[in-house]
């Protein structure tokens, strides 16, 4: 329910949103019953995500989508113009709104979705939580109507100081933009006197900036963020996605084809004692951000992730209970347990998402996740070390 790990993070959030902290542990509690003694049914979960659209502005290097090798870019014209319409949005909400689940907007990025305001309002109007995952580049642009519509969370993406996110990002220009949208949804929120949208950092640990980590941090406090998580890159071998495509294919007749835009020749240029030595100065440093590193791996595990394709974690049982909690809902109407393993458990054009949620293929892969514990791909995704 609460990984071990996590205990640190989860009760400074506690602390920072009791209200939505509560809500959290009660869905997580439910869900945990579920995993334990239910044969593949789970209780309603804690989070959907909504994939507004596959289309991104820019081409960050490290992203499984749209970087060098991402998934997106193999996407035909057609499958990138899908989209969910904002009627068909509606009636996910009003399907959901009584469990009263967190709404996270997603993408490609979400801004691009043209009828994003639409979407938060209905968000909103049905008294559910709203997060938006955005690159910040579009924000100073929509900075009033993210503060007047409500959104109560802002995962922002921010991987260096000027030169490094902007390299990161494969454009120039990228930092200045992003950091006009949160200083102007800084000044919003004290003009009207908000509290929200809170505005979360999320940053890449990567070849070109695994050196400037505190930089970063640095930026974090000056544009008044409330936290930042830096996240472990994400990387597999050619053997590890070919031995998942034949485990996953062999049991679900599915070609995950999402994780090939992980893949890597060589691992990642990263020295591990300069990271590691930045890590520990980081844990010690005293900040107005909350500062996290996700997953929360100790220094031997850091070690072992960014030395070796094969990595098994000791700190975390290796269990995944994310289709106990999260559902994701993709712009062509799917319904997915995992965001990445392109298994589709049913369509919300051909059935109500509580259908779906506990439909007979929805069950086979929660059995199947929890007997397999991991799939060969699983130790490099986060969500394994989420719940």
């Amino acid at each position: 329910m609460i990984r071990r790990r996590n205990l640190a993070r989860t009760l400074r959030k506690v602390v920072a949103e009791p209200g939505y902290a509560v809500q959290a542990f009660n869905r997580r509690f439910r869900s945990t019953m579920s995993y334990k003694f239910s044969r593949g049914r789970s209780a309603y979960p804690e989070t959907i995500s909504l994939f507004l659209t596959y289309q991104c502005n820019l081409r960050c290097k490290m992203c499984g989508q749209w970087g060098e090798g991402g998934s997106s870019r193999g996407y035909t014209p057609e499958v990138l113009r899908s989209r969910l319409s904002v009627d068909e949005i509606r009636a996910v909400i009003d399907d959901v709104k009584s469990f009263r689940p967190n709404v996270t907007l997603f993408g490609g990025e979400p801004l691009m979705y043209k009828e994003w305001p639409d979407v938060v309002t209905c968000v909103k109007e049905a008294g559910l939580r709203c997060n938006m995952i955005t690159n910040g580049t579009l924000l100073e642009r929509n900075a009033e109507k993210v503060v007047e519509l409500g959104v109560d969370e802002i995962i922002f993406s921010l991987d260096g100081p000027r030169e490094v996110h902007d390299e990161m990002r494969s454009a120039a220009g990228t930092f200045g933009k992003a950091c006009a949208g949160l200083q102007a949804i800084a000044a919003l929120r004290k003009s009207l006197g908000r509290e929200n949208p809170r505005v979360n950092i999320s940053s890449t640990i990567f070849e070109v900036n695994y050196r400037r980590l505190g930089e970063i941090v640095d930026v974090a406090e000056a544009i008044g963020a409330a936290s930042i998580t830096f996240h472990h890159l994400i990387f597999i071998s050619v053997c590890t996605y070919e031995r998942h495509c034949q485990t996953f294919g062999k049991r679900f007749d599915v070609m995950c084809s999402d994780w090939a835009g992980f893949m890597r020749d060589q691992l990642p240029d990263i020295d591990v004692d300069v990271l590691l030595e930045t890590v520990r100065q980081l844990r010690q440093r005293q900040s107005s951000v909350d500062i996290s590193f996700y997953p929360n791996f100790t220094e031997e595990e850091i070690r072992r992730y960014y030395t070796s394709f094969e990595f098994i974690p000791s700190s975390y049982k290796p269990r995944c209970m994310s289709p106990w909690m999260v559902a994701y809902v993709f712009p062509d109407g799917t319904v997915r347990p995992c965001q990445s393993l392109n298994f589709v458990a049913g369509s919300i054009r051909e059935h109500t998402f509580r259908e779906v949620w506990n439909s007979e293929r929805y069950k086979e892969f929660r059995r199947a996740v929890k007997s397999e514990g991991m799939f060969p791909v699983c130790s490099k995704c986060t969500e394994l070390y989420r719940f």
